[in-house]
Order: C-alpha cells, then structure tokens, then sequence
C-alpha cells in the first residue's frame, strides 16, 4: 500500500510538490532557494542570513553527520525549513550529539523528503526563487488551493528589513576563537587586543570567531547601533556583518551612521549584507537577484591580483557595480555571472565583500581578509 504524503510545497505558481514530512508539524511562507554545499545543513540552518528562507539542498545526503552545538552560527535556527531528496538517516559522525529530525522539531522547524531536488533546483534557477508554502501534517490534510493563494500573497523580500529582527538586543563581548581538535575553541587572548566593533545585522559565530583569531576583541552591537555608540567603545576598526533581508530596507538606519564613521577614517571591513550596506553608504544602488547565490562553491576573481578564491555565498541581493561612484573600486567579482563580490575606497582603509570569509560551511580561501583588517588597524596604532 503506498504511503500517504505527510508533506506539501506549493509554489505561487501553482506546482506542487508532496514528500514525507519530518521537524515540526506545521506550516510556513518563505521564499524557496537552493544551496550547493557538501557539508554544513547545521551552520545554514542556523545562519541569520536565511531567515524568511526554505533551503532545498542538492546534496541529497542532508542528515548524516548528525548534529552537534558547537556548530550552531547563532542561537537558535533561522532557516524556515529545509527540502531534500532522500530523508535524514540516523547521524554516523563521532562527533554528532543527536539527529538533525529530532533537532528540527525541537527548533520547530519544518522539513520535506522524497523531493526531486535536481527538478525544483532546476526550476529555481530558471524562473527564479518562488515564493512558497510548506506545510508538514502527520495526516496528510493539505489545502492546496489555499496554500497557494497564501504564497502567492506574500509580498517577498524586497523592502524587508529582517536584520532587526535576528540582531542581538543588546551589547555583548566575544573573544572565543576557532575551533580544533582535540581542545576545542580557542580561548587565549593577545596581550594588547585589538578593539573591534561588530555591527550585528546577523552575525554567524564563526564570523565573530575568525575576527577573534586574528587579534580582536570583539564588542557586538544590535544592527541599530548608531555611530555615537558604536565610538563610545572607541574601537580600533569596526566589523559589519551578514544578515537577511533587503539592504535598502535596513540601509534606512544603518546608512547613516557607516556614513558618519568613514568620515572618522577608522579601518571598515564589511561582509554580505554588510558589503551591501557599505555600498549604498557610499552611493551606489543594490538589486534583487533571480536565485542569488547560496553554497559553498562560489569562484571569485581578485581583479586587482587576479588570484581566484573558491568561497562560500549566501545572498539574493547584490551591489550594482554599474552604480559605484568615483574613488570606489570594485575588488572581486563572481566568475558565475560577473556580478560584484567586493569593493574598497581608494584612499581609505575601508573595503568589503559579498562572499562569507570565515568558512563555515565552506572553503578557507579568504581567511586572508581577516588579516588585512587587523593590518589596517595595527598600522593606525601608535609606534
């Protein structure tokens, strides 16, 4: 007897699609992307950057290393649910303390399997990320018609500000590094730290780690910092991170005050939506993009180098490089579609990319640009 589906994805355009249900019970509206990482469903399940998010992974072995703390990027997860071929197996990973199925209920987030990933990513890439709802009954009762009309109500991200809902509320310290086998993270601090602002529009840990492991003491604020709180800490270079959403809608507030501290010439290093916000700080426009990129797999040429660096990438907005005013250079750009991937300002140690540097998930090609930050810093330090 074939089984009833317990689980349902329908598209605004009316496709739809039926699996078997695991998380939470439940329905949810989101847009529907695709991620082409191997490894790392627990950091992109965890990521700030993907709220208001349904990830369908094309990798169809998502549930196998299990899940374990130390590699949740924040709190809680933020993804909406998650879509794969095959369902999640029992976890086989020395290092797993539990399962990713028990996880999600427990973080009451919906998952659907038995999906033909290859077809939908397919469709994702060709007409662009849909807006859709996915629900998960145990009975099997879906009012298709319903959860259609309910995607296709959704007004979407553009002029979304998601990054005051997943910022910190308030300040906090962090100074934990990088983790390694067999101790663990990194706990030992510089004599003489540098003194890091993170601007928290999102912020990964791993992010937060990496800023650590090259020399910082870092001091996160709520993405609605303003530049009077942000130099009260009276900080050495500050740090703008990821985050979800539309960078227009959350440039309302956070413009301004990147405005008022490059005009103090201290070192600005952006990431992602931080990249993003830097941009339209300086003059230039950001656009949605079709599917945007998401996986850890992304190559991105240095111009000024030529070097290429294989990067991990989660964001469906990007910086119009067509827009970039006079003295803004544009540093990298994606050899997927030519679209930009970094910028700096030519007389200032101000610079940004759009790419995820701190590798988690993902490649370590570009821990490089931690460096750089610190090297800024340190050369405004007095002999």
């Amino acid at each position: 007897m074939e089984q009833k589906p317990t689980a349902c994805l329908a598209l605004a355009d009316g496709t739809i699609f039926y699996g078997r249900g695991f998380g939470a019970s439940g329905e949810v509206v989101a847009e529907l992307v695709f991620n082409t990482a191997m490894s790392g469903y627990q950091e992109i399940m965890t990521d700030p950057s993907y709220a208001a998010q349904v990830v369908t992974f094309t990798f169809p072995h998502i549930g196998n290393t299990g899940i374990t703390p130390e590699d949740d990027e924040s709190p809680d997860a933020v993804a909406a649910g998650i879509v794969v071929k095959w369902d999640p197996t029992e976890p086989s990973n020395w290092r797993a303390a539990g399962d990713l199925v028990s996880w999600m209920e427990r973080r009451g987030r919906i998952g659907i399997g038995g999906i033909d990933t290859r077809r939908l990513t397919r469709a994702i890439r060709e007409q662009g990320a849909p807006h859709v709802v996915l629900a998960h009954d145990p009975q099997g009762n879906f009012d298709t018609a319903a959860m259609v009309a309910r995607a296709r109500g959704w007004p979407g991200l553009v002029g979304m500000d998601l990054a005051r809902e997943v910022s910190c509320t308030q300040s906090y310290r962090w100074s934990e590094g990088h983790w390694a086998w067999p101790g663990g993270f990194n706990d030992k601090r510089p004599d003489h730290p540098l003194r890091v602002v993170a601007i928290d529009y999102g912020a990964k840990r791993n992010i937060l780690r990496s800023l650590a492991q090259s020399g910082a003491e870092v001091i996160v604020l709520p993405a609605t910092a303003t530049a009077e709180d942000v130099l009260s800490h009276n900080p050495e270079g500050v740090f703008l991170s990821n985050g979800p959403g539309d960078p227009a809608a959350t440039g309302e507030y956070a413009v301004p005050m990147i405005r008022e501290l490059i005009q103090r010439d201290l070192p600005v290093f952006g990431v992602c939506l931080g990249h993003q916000l830097l941009a339209l700080a300086l003059g230039a426009n950001t656009v949605k993009m079709p599917h945007g990129h998401h996986g850890a797999n992304h190559p991105v040429r240095d111009l000024e180098t030529g070097r290429v660096e294989i990067t991990s990438m989660n964001h469906g907005f990007a910086v119009d490089s067509q827009t970039l005013p006079e003295g803004v250079v544009e540093t990298h750009v994606s050899l997927f579609d030519g679209s930009n991937c970094g910028l700096r300002i030519a007389d200032r140690p101000v610079f940004s990319v759009q790419y995820h540097p701190e590798a988690s998930p993902g490649p370590r090609d570009s821990d490089h640009l931690f460096a750089r930050f610190s090297q800024a810093m340190l050369d405004r330090r007095p002999a």
